[in-house]
């Protein structure tokens, strides 16, 4: 931009476009603007101008007010801005500018630890599901070895982990033994980034003291809803949300359950009170969901719904490596798209050993009601869908 371009929009005024600010406002207003800017639709902040358009000018020289521009713009943010410097003199003084064009990257621009989007005249901090979008938007691929962003050790709750190595036979107490955070880097818990040490997503999902406390996971836990009827547009009964770490969603989520009670089947003499469905294959099901869903689609949950005459669970992403529905029925090719994971189910006891998860679902249905379970993998829309039929005649799904 050219000194008449900037002129005209300091006469025109803010708006979601421009920033006026004193100088006074470096680097907090300045930051917070840039920031608002890059992870929107981009924009200049102007400074050395009032609010109301009046020209105060920049007091400092105005090399040295350059060269902190640009020092800031490096290393200012959580990564460096895409910008164009200009500066212009009138009679009050020197004017500024920062040209910021929207940044694209695997991660939102962050100003001392908050993202910002540009909404009008102000830099705002998102709403959790414009959040979401910007995530998408920047293409942010969340995978169970990669870090979390904004997280450290202290997200890790320390008892959860030693649980789990005590599990595994491990002797916590001879010496000499690895740090903590040392313990937590090895085995995956932890990363290294940028001199930092950050939660990975399988750290938090199987050890966090709250793993859903972050943007990226927000969603990462399993959405329970009953219906009067067979589909989504009858009335809901109960509703509940299975939160916390995988093991804890997977317990919860068959809580939930259980509070439906149990159906009544009525013989030629007596009732037999039998559960919706048999919970050993509800739980192979809901494991198989929270271990092997694809958590870099965000936004989207792990859905439990129990219809009258059906239970489905809805898990994000296709099946693994190209795995066919009837090849993952019968227990074949074994795969698991998040090995940390599902490798922490199985020494928390909740998970069958590899392949055998599906037989045992459909065991226990043949047992139950004499029912195959409908396993679908919807590829274009990307989610894997299984059901679990309550009677002995399925209906339509």
């Amino acid at each position: 931009m050219d000194w008449p371009e900037i002129e005209s929009r300091i006469r025109a005024g803010e708006n979601d476009t421009p920033e006026l600010k004193r100088w006074e406002a470096f680097p907090r207003g300045v930051g917070e603007a840039v920031c608002a800017f890059g992870n929107t639709e981009g924009g200049v902040v102007i400074l050395g101008v009032a609010d109301d358009g009046t020209i105060a000018g920049v007091p400092e020289e105005p090399e040295s007010a350059q060269e902190r521009l640009t020092t800031f713009l490096q290393s200012g943010l959580s990564s460096p801005v895409r910008a164009k410097l200009g500066r212009h003199r009138v009679a009050a003084g020197w004017v500024h500018w920062v040209e910021v064009r929207r940044t694209r990257g695997p991660d939102p621009l962050r100003f001392r630890g908050r993202v910002l989007v540009r909404r009008g005249r102000s830099s705002v901090e998102p709403s959790p599901s414009e959040l979401q979008d910007l995530y998408n938007t920047f293409g942010f691929a969340l995978t169970e070895e990669q870090v979390v962003p904004g997280t450290s050790p202290a997200d890790i709750e320390p008892e959860a982990f030693k649980d789990f190595l005590q599990r595994q036979g491990l002797e916590l107490t001879e010496e000499p033994q690895p740090g903590f955070q040392e313990d937590l880097l090895n085995r995956g818990v932890l990363a290294r980034e940028d001199g930092s040490y950050l939660a990975t997503l399988y750290g938090l999902l199987c050890f966090g003291r709250d793993p859903q406390g972050c943007p990226p996971t927000s969603n990462a836990w399993i959405d329970c809803v009953a219906y009067a009827g067979g589909d989504r547009a009858d009335a809901v009964i109960l509703a509940g949300k299975a939160r916390g770490r995988v093991d804890e969603q997977v317990e919860r989520a068959l809580g939930w359950i259980q509070a439906l009670g149990v159906q009544e089947v009525y013989g030629r003499l007596e009732r037999k009170d039998l559960p919706i469905v048999p919970i050993r294959a509800l739980r192979e099901a809901l494991v198989n969901a929270v271990a092997h869903r694809d958590y870099a689609i965000l936004g989207s949950k792990v859905l439990f719904e129990v219809f009258r005459d059906r239970v489905v669970i809805t898990s994000p992403g296709e099946l693994p490596n190209n795995l066919r529905e009837a090849s993952a029925l019968a227990g074949g090719h074994p795969r698991s798209r998040n090995e940390l994971v599902a490798n922490f189910l199985l020494v928390k006891g909740l998970m069958e050993k590899r392949g055998r998860g599906f037989p045992i679902i459909r065991r226990e249905m043949q047992a139950f009601n004499g029912t195959e379970p409908h396993l679908l993998n919807q590829r274009d829309e990307r989610y894997v869908r299984l059901t679990l039929w309550r009677g002995s005649s399925p209906g339509r799904n």
